[in-house]
């Protein structure tokens, strides 16, 4: 009876120590990827998230959107802010939520834009200028 009860003890360790493994590894897993996503997204996004207090993918969450264009943040913004008004029986507070993943949005847009237009001087600025051997 002794011996039956230890196997069962130690089965159980087993099965809860290799569960608390595998979620380790993935929780690993997933802070390298959002290390990984934080390091991509360039510094400017980052202070863009700590001073909205959301990240871009939050916002993108919030506005049910799944590309950043302009047409289609100004389109679920609308709508959602319509949907949310107190009038309608809506909440200040999702309506705020909407304002702010909006607000995130442009921003990201408006870094995007300018990373892209910087991105030709700065190919020029790399290339060392004509030296004479």
């Amino acid at each position: 009876m002794a011996k039956y009860l230890a196997q069962i003890v130690v089965m159980g360790a087993q099965v809860v120590g290799r569960a608390f493994a595998r979620a380790l590894r993935q929780e690993f897993a997933a802070s390298q990827a959002a290390a990984q996503a934080r390091g991509q997204a360039g510094r400017h996004s980052a202070a863009a998230s700590s001073f909205t207090g959301m990240t871009v993918q939050e916002a993108q969450q919030i506005l049910n959107i799944s590309t950043l264009t302009p047409e289609e943040i100004q389109k679920n913004y609308e709508h959602l802010f319509k949907a949310n008004d107190k009038s309608v029986g809506g909440s200040l507070y999702l309506q705020s939520k909407v304002v702010r993943a909006k607000e995130r949005l442009d921003e990201e847009l408006a870094i995007q834009q300018q990373h892209q237009s910087k991105a030709p001087g700065r190919e020029q600025q790399t290339n060392p200028p004509d030296q004479q051997t």
